[in-house]
């Protein structure tokens, strides 16, 4: 018998949860600690698996003059497409208000702190900055973390062969927190058949209609990014769209089935080079984009995160949105490309901002929905960012490339 992915099981434990939330609602009530066991193991992830990530990448990838003309190019296209995308994520959840109506509760602390005046920008840009690291980890200030480890990085890459062991060690923890989060995985389908029996038994059915619009806002703004954003940069560097989508279809496919960036990858390196884009193009743009240019991934976040605000009847300003999309543009760059790892960059957004992190578990019965469709567009960014800087370097992608012949000696 075919072992069920973690994918299944979670459709497995989210048909479990409502059934218990329908039929036994009084015994669904006292789960909450299964769902904020999962809560806290994904909150203990976050501060290593971004110091690991960022900066082994920032490192590892080196400076820009040390990229050259490809790693510019490539940096400067991932920042306008995340920040289009962030864009898309915020437009679509103000527009269609998925989280109103929802009453998500807030402790006594966190009431307290919607209370008190918003802090000036100047405070902000001032919170930015740690004074300890350890701290920043210890309160989970996602924002003083990103920061702290974008300077550490470019310091180990000044330095060079002296901060090599330093570099190892942080690639070795990434690697060891991927891990970890795979564990902590095996746990989400407790997690979530727990988080819909509470939300069910505690408040009807009816709650599922709003978790059922916040899964057509995102799949529909997905779409919309798709199609105004993605398909007119295809235009525009003039690739074959035919080809491309003979390249794209299959890495999209097993994406979006498996939920996981990293099991479309090889295929992605194949039929891109296939394509036509350069062997040392695709192995730079592809690798360096699951960490820089995850599209799907950062319009997810900046809507999930105002959901959350919503349903919590906290009213953000547009100040308060613009902060929160610049700190999404940053720490969306930590985000590994393993399924569900996004819940890690929520929760510690939502800490930043002192939203109600228990909104994680409200989203956390509907995610893997929303995970398939997120990751397949993170794939398909990432596949157009190789296309777009091949272009951007000359190649003609209308026609495959031609095989050098393999010389054979004389006889």
């Amino acid at each position: 018998m075919k072992r069920l992915s973690i994918t299944a099981w979670i459709f497995i434990g989210m048909a479990a949860g409502i059934a218990l939330g329908v039929l036994f609602p009084d015994f669904s009530k006292n789960l909450t600690p299964i769902s904020n066991i999962f809560l806290r193991l994904i909150k203990s992830v976050l501060a290593p698996l971004l110091f690991g990530t960022l900066v082994a990448g920032i490192a590892g990838s080196g400076s820009v003059k040390t990229m050259g003309r490809i790693g510019g190019k490539a940096i400067l296209y991932f920042e306008i497409v995340t920040t289009l995308a962030l864009l898309v994520g915020l437009l679509a959840v103000n527009i269609a208000k998925p989280g109103v109506g929802l009453t998500l509760e807030r402790s006594a602390a966190e009431q307290q702190i919607a209370g008190a005046p918003p802090p000036s920008f100047g405070q902000l840009l001032e919170h930015t900055f740690p004074t300890s690291v350890i701290d920043a980890m210890a309160r989970g200030e996602v924002l003083q973390l990103v920061v702290f480890c974008f300077i550490f990085g470019a310091a180990c890459t000044a330095i060079g062969a002296k901060a090599k062991p330093i570099v190892e060690w942080s690639e070795s923890l990434a690697e060891v927190m991927f891990r970890f989060t795979h564990y902590v995985m095996y746990t989400a389908p407790f997690a979530v058949c727990a988080a819909l029996a509470v939300t069910v038994g505690s408040r009807g059915l009816g709650v599922l209609l709003g978790l059922g619009k916040l899964i057509l806002t995102l799949y529909v703004s997905l779409a919309v990014f798709v199609v105004a954003i993605l398909i007119p940069i295809i235009i525009l560097c003039r690739i074959p769209m035919r080809r491309f989508y003979e390249a794209v279809k299959e890495p999209w496919l097993i994406a979006f089935s498996t939920s996981t960036s990293e099991a479309a990858l090889p295929v992605a390196l194949e039929n891109m080079e296939r394509m036509g884009v350069p062997k040392h193009i695709v192995g730079f743009v592809l690798p360096t984009g699951y960490s820089f240019n995850l599209d799907g991934t950062t319009l997810y976040l900046s809507l999930a995160s105002v959901f959350v605000a919503q349903a919590a009847g906290v009213e953000l300003s547009i100040a308060q949105q613009i902060m929160m999309m610049l700190t999404l543009m940053l720490t969306s760059k930590g985000v590994a490309g393993v399924p569900r790892a996004s819940l890690v960059i929520l929760s510690g957004t939502l800490v930043s901002f002192h939203l109600p992190v228990e909104g994680v578990a409200l989203i956390l019965g509907v995610d893997a929905v929303m995970d398939m469709a997120r990751t397949s567009v993170n794939v398909l960014g990432n596949c157009l960012a190789s296309a777009v800087v091949a272009r951007w370097e000359g190649v003609d992608l209308s026609k495959a490339p031609v095989e050098e012949p393999v010389l054979t000696a004389p006889h």
